[in-house]
This record gives structure tokens, C-alpha cells and sequence, in this order.
């Protein structure tokens, strides 16, 4: 059943009955359930409940009726779980205490293994069972961006630090995202093998850097995490903010999706990227609260758009806003079935 499900069918690149649709950040802060059911509960310790897990990841799947859940989770799960000092602060974003900058840090980085998420397959296998039908998204971070919250200390918008060390010491850049390209390849895995039917993986910082840069010093690692799910018959999607020059790359880094952010229009990204790939996005979250009459007019555009592409999975161009009307998603799924399915 999941095999035949609109987004596998849209990510393997086969005929739909309609285009797919699921929301980065559905399972969250703007569902009015969501925020009641998390009140008092840390981002980390509800990532981490297998109870909240699974309610959370359900909640948009049945106000809005998607094509597919996304796994609540976080992309420091897997850090906090080898044992990394990190917390979520509320308004910014993960935080890393102690920075990572030097050769002894990496000490601080083993290999996860399954033994140590005990939580996580038991959260996707409850989900599974709920989800019948449903395809169940698993997602991780990718070496870059998990590198650049390490060795910032937190969120960035110059990624100095990083940069700095990625040029000034490229060995140490090399073996720590070796070590968080094993992290994240192990986070899906541990996903897929619970039954998870896809997987993300999210480089939300990796458009700061030039095409160069990528290749020499992230397309490998981001190419080992997704490798993880080698042989296990799930596709992958690669998504990154701002990559709009990086599309191709990351592609070539093992994706049967490649996310397209609102910067970028559908036409373009399918122009770049050719037949090899199938895509995904890209409505602009901030027009979540335009008049409906223009969301629905750029929905149908994207729509349209999508057609060229040799499969097309409908998505915002990142995610949800904390403040999004719900019922302008949920109008926003109907539209998608209706339109396409014509």
C-alpha cells in the first residue's frame, strides 16, 4: 500500500493519481493542539516521549489530510543522544554550550548506534501502525549544518567560525563530519528499519556556501549519511535553504528528491536539474497570509509548473510559519488534490 502511496509514487518518479502534498514543520507550532499538547513539556524531552511523538506527528495528518507525516523530531536528537551538550532555547534555536574548534573536541563525538534511540524505533513503529496507508517521512540533519551548530555554539548568519575552519584546518573539518555523516546516517536508519517509507535529509545552512566549497568539503559527507539507507528501498530527499546554485549537487549526493526552496521557481530547478530527479516544494511560507484568492492562484502556478518535472512533491519552500491560519494549509491540500488531479 505504501509502495503505491501519491509520494512514493511522486519521488520514485512514476505516475500519480495527484501530486503529493506534505508541509516542512506541519507537526507543530502552528496547530493550536500541538501547543497544548507540548505546554510545559522542553522541545528536546517531547522529541524524546514516544507518547508526544506519536500524537504530534498525527495531528496534521489528520486536520489536513497530507499525503505523508514528517517524524517529530529534531535535528540535534541525535547529538543530545551521543551525549553532546545541547539544548533548544526557545526564540533561538539549538545551543551548544562548549563549542567544537579543535582535534579534542571530536572525542566528544562516538558513533550512534541503535541502542542509544531506543525511543525513536519505538515512536516510528507506534506511527507506522497509525499510519496505515500513510507514508511516514524520517529526517535528519546534514554534516554541514550539524557542523556549523557545533562549532558556532548556536545559530549563525555569517557562519565565520565554520568557514574558518573548514579553509584553516580542512583535516579537522573532514574527520568531524565524518563522524556527524555517521551520526545522521544512523538517525535514518534507525527510522527506515522501524518502517519509516522516506527520508529527508535537511542542510538548512548549506546555501551559505559557493559551489566549490560544497564539493570539496560537504557533498561526501552529505553523501555518506544518505548512503546509510543504501538497500533498504526508500527514496531520499535533500533539501537545503538557499541552494538554489547547489541543486545539481546535491542531487549527485545520492537524493531521488531534491527540495527546492521559495527562492527558486520550479521552472528553474527543473531547467538544472533535468530528468535525473524528481522535485519538491516550493510555495513561499510568507504567503501563508496573503488573501486566499493569491495563495490559491500561486498554488495552481506551482502546480502547473511541477508538470515538467519527472515527479513533483508539493511542499512550501521551507517551513511552516509559527503563526499560520491551519485552515489555510488544509485549503491548501484540497486545492492540490483537486488541481492536479485533473
Amino acid at each position: 500500500m505504501i509502495a503505491d502511496s501519491p509520494l512514493v509514487l511522486a519521488a520514485t518518479r512514476q505516475p500519480v493519481p495527484h501530486t503529493p502534498v506534505w508541509f516542512m514543520r506541519q507537526a507543530g507550532r502552528s496547530l493550536p493542539e500541538y501547543r497544548e499538547l507540548r505546554e510545559g513539556t522542553a522541545m528536546l524531552e517531547a522529541c524524546r516521549t514516544p507518547d508526544l511523538v506519536t500524537e504530534i506527528t498525527l495531528q496534521p495528518v489528520r486536520r489536513h489530510k497530507v499525503d505523508a507525516a514528517i517524524f517529530f523530531s529534531d535535528i540535534v536528537v541525535p547529538l543530545a543522544a551521543v551525549g553532546v551538550d545541547v539544548d533548544i532555547v526557545p526564540g533561538t534555536g539549538p545551543v551548544v554550550p562548549a563549542p567544537f574548534r579543535t582535534r579534542a573536541d571530536l572525542d566528544r563525538l562516538p558513533d550512534l548506534t541503535p541502542d542509544a534511540i531506543p525511543d525513536i524505533t519505538e515512536s516510528v513503529s507506534r506511527l507506522v501502525a497509525e499510519l496505515g496507508a500513510t507514508p511516514l517521512i524520517g529526517f535528519a540533519g546534514a554534516p554541514f549544518t550539524l557542523a556549523s551548530y557545533l562549532v558556532e555554539g548556536g545559530p549563525s548568519r555569517t557562519h565565520e567560525h565554520t568557514k574558518a575552519l573548514m579553509h584553516g584546518d580542512p583535516q579537522l573539518w573532514n574527520d568531524l563530519c565524518e563522524r556527524l555523516a555517521q551520526i545522521s546516517g544512523a538517525f535514518l536508519r534507525v527510522q527506515v528499519e522501524a518502517g519509516a517509507s522516506a527520508v529527508q535529509l535537511f542542510d538548512s545552512w548549506v546555501g551559505a556556501l559557493p559551489r566549490a566549497d560544497y564539493v570539496t568539503h560537504v557533498q561526501r559527507h552529505s553523501a555518506a549519511a544518505l548512503a546509510a539507507v543504501d538497500g533498504l528501498g526508500v527514496p531520499r530527499i535533500h533539501f537545503g535553504v538557499g541552494t538554489g546554485e547547489l541543486l545539481d549537487l546535491m542531487g549527485e549526493a545520492g537524493a531521488d528528491v531534491v527540495g527546492v526552496d521559495f527562492r527558486v521557481s520550479l521552472t528553474d530547478a527543473v531547467a538544472r536539474l533535468g530528468d535525473a530527479y524528481a522535485v519538491q516544494g516550493n510555495l513561499d511560507p510568507a504567503l501563508l497570509g496573503a488573501p486566499w484568492e493569491v495563495v490559491e492562484a500561486k498554488v495552481r502556478s506551482i502546480l502547473d509548473a511541477g508538470r515538467a518535472a519527472p515527479g513533483h512533491i508539493f511542499n512550501l519552500g521551507h517551513g511552516v510559519p509559527p503563526h499560520a491560519d491551519p485552515d489555510v494549509l488544509t485549503r491548501i491540500v484540497e486545492v492540490v488534490h483537486e488541481h492536479s488531479a485533473r
